[in-house]
């Protein structure tokens, strides 16, 4: 019995082996050419190619920041501060994850700013990519659309506290702010507006922590925690109101030009 097991274990290697260099045969003989990418520096005089070099040196600068930008210019701050109330206001610790939630606000954040992208899209970086606009038209361009969705959820306050901060005289119109003074000023409208959805998301869930907490008072259970009781009926109350729906729903149409 033990020689026919090794025999087993023999012709599987064997078998094995035969399909490994098959396998390899077939790849050669397939000869696949792999693409391959050099990068080298090279002297010139020409000016072109020095503005191409920069060009690549500011795209590869943008690219490293892009993280920065969909929280500085876009809905990407309201949507998972909102999420986060959301989580802590349910109890339930760590879930959703949070790569759950990120991931949620990154694609609505796609959807809500489409619009936004499309207009930058077609009125800067088309024209700019068939030569009509140099660079520098291009980039004050691509601001405009931002600076619209910025303005429609920025708070006058907040506007006005940091041209105070800048020391700069008080703006006529919207085209005399300076980008790098609406951007804190929007960060921090979507912060407050974040936090008071989150108040508003509490109120339910801490009524019904209230309301265990004084049953169990009453019935003399003081050592039990009453977020053990209160969880499960607080996750009913969310899945019967369909929760995450009216909270979608809700985050994507408060930034409608009128809301914010």
């Amino acid at each position: 019995m033990l020689g026919n097991k090794m025999q087993r274990q023999l012709s599987l290697l064997i078998l094995l082996g035969l399909l490994a260099s098959v396998c390899f045969c077939s790849a050669d003989a397939l000869a696949v050419n792999v693409p391959t990418v050099s990068i080298g520096i090279e002297g010139t005089d020409e000016p072109a190619k020095v503005a191409t070099a920069l060009e690549i040196v500011a795209l590869l600068t943008v690219l490293s920041v892009a993280p920065a930008l969909l929280l500085m210019v876009t809905s990407f701050t309201r949507l998972v501060v909102a999420f986060g109330f959301v989580r802590l206001a349910l109890g339930t610790q760590q879930m959703p994850p949070n790569q759950v939630l990120v991931g949620l606000a990154m694609f609505l954040t796609f959807f809500i700013m489409q619009p936004v992208w499309e207009n930058a899209n077609k009125t800067a970086v088309q024209p700019y990519l068939h030569e009509e606009i140099n660079i520098k038209e291009a980039f004050s361009r691509l601001q405009e659309p931002f600076r619209e969705f910025m303005f429609a959820q920025t708070r006058e306050a907040d506007l006005a506290l940091f041209v105070r901060l800048a020391k700069l005289a008080e703006p006529d119109n919207r085209q005399a702010v300076p980008t790098h003074v609406l951007i804190p000023a929007f960060m921090i409208s979507e912060l407050r507006t974040a936090f008071e959805i989150g108040f508003i998301l509490y109120i339910p869930f801490l009524i019904i922590d209230m309301v265990i907490s004084s049953v169990l008072l009453s019935m003399g259970m003081m050592m039990l925690p009453p977020i053990l009781i209160s969880l499960p009926f607080k996750l009913l109350l969310f899945v019967l109101v369909d929760g995450w729906n009216l909270i979608v729903m809700s985050l994507v149409k408060s930034f409608s030009p009128a809301g914010g």
